[in-house]
């Protein structure tokens, strides 16, 4: 059995990590740190760009599991067809809920409250009063009810939000209340004060708050994308944000990031952070425990967590 495993965190930095594989060290580098056919186990580095993630995949002939430390995948996914079949690909949920959910949070109080406007008159040396909205009493919608928009409600609840609409790609029933389908999005825009894209990046939300979707945000409405930058059709939200409709806040973008000359920077309603939604403080401490279980579970034969796909298998 090929025993290699590829971490992009030093093996002697991580405690608990079962014996048995041999631990290679890779984050990205130019150099392979041994033979990539004799992966078995290859979590892929972090926050690296997809065609450096991808580089080598192609080569790992005996590759039984690709662990991202991303709740997205979609960095991966064109190494995909390259693997051999059975490859179990699992993502890092419990990883990035803590951390994303903190930046969501942040990024509306800094919206609604005008934060980046106080900043700017500080440099100024200028006092800028007046009144300003609240999250309290507002209607929030959050696209996309994993885990990470869980945690996202569990964070808008202390805020005395008048309620929360949750949709996903299927319907269900959760302790908070009913999740709905994506086909009752057009319905719940118009009800929205604040929208919270936290879906992942697939065929079915790429473009997903297009012009159509933007167009039935209500006056005044907030949009905020802890996503991936495509979900958003850019060209559709500038052209909203002109008018002064709507307002955005934005930790992904596309492009990502913008050129310097791009008119979202200038955007009017606009607060823009650099795709900071996962690396905090406290992605470490949980990519470590996550790596120890998997590869625990792995060692013993145990069925792995976070399961997204097996390559090979039938999608139907």
């Amino acid at each position: 059995m090929t025993a290699d495993v590829w971490l992009p965190i030093p093996p002697d930095e991580i405690d608990g990590l079962p014996e048995g594989p041999d631990y290679r060290f890779w984050n990205g580098g130019d150099d392979f740190p041994a033979d990539p056919a004799d992966c078995a186990f290859y979590v892929v580095p972090y926050m690296k760009p997809s065609p450096l993630c991808v580089r080598p995949m192609g080569r790992m002939s005996n590759v039984r599991v690709v662990q991202t430390l991303s709740a997205g995948i979609d960095h991966v996914e064109p190494g995909l067809g390259q693997l051999p079949a059975g490859v179990r690909l699992c993502n890092a949920r419990g990883v990035h809920e803590a951390s994303t959910g903190e930046l969501t949070l942040a990024l509306i109080l800094a919206s609604l409250r005008g934060i980046p406007d106080f900043v700017r008159a500080q440099d100024r040396g200028e006092w800028l009063g007046g009144f300003r909205p609240a999250l309290a009493d507002k209607n929030v919608l959050i696209v996309g009810y994993g885990s990470i928009g869980e945690a996202i409600e569990d964070r808008l609840v202390p805020f005395e939000v008048a309620r929360v609409a949750r949709v996903a790609r299927s319907e269900r029933t959760t302790a908070r209340g009913p999740v709905h389908p994506l086909t009752e999005l057009p319905a719940l825009l118009p009800e929205a004060d604040v929208v919270i894209l936290s879906t992942p990046l697939n065929e079915s939300t790429r473009g997903l708050a297009g012009a159509d979707f933007l167009s039935r945000m209500k006056d005044g409405a907030l949009l905020v994308n802890v996503a991936r930058g495509p979900v958003v059709d850019t060209k559709a939200l500038l052209a909203e944000l002109e008018t002064g409709r709507i307002t955005a806040a934005l930790d992904v973008t596309d492009p990502e990031p913008p050129a310097r000359e791009h008119p979202l920077w200038r955007a009017p309603g606009v607060l823009i952070s650099p795709h900071v939604g996962g690396p905090t403080s406290a992605f470490l401490p949980r990519a470590k425990r996550l790596l120890v279980d998997q590869l625990n579970r792995y060692v013993n034969r145990e069925p792995l967590r976070n399961v997204i796909l097996t390559t090979g298998a039938s999608t139907d």
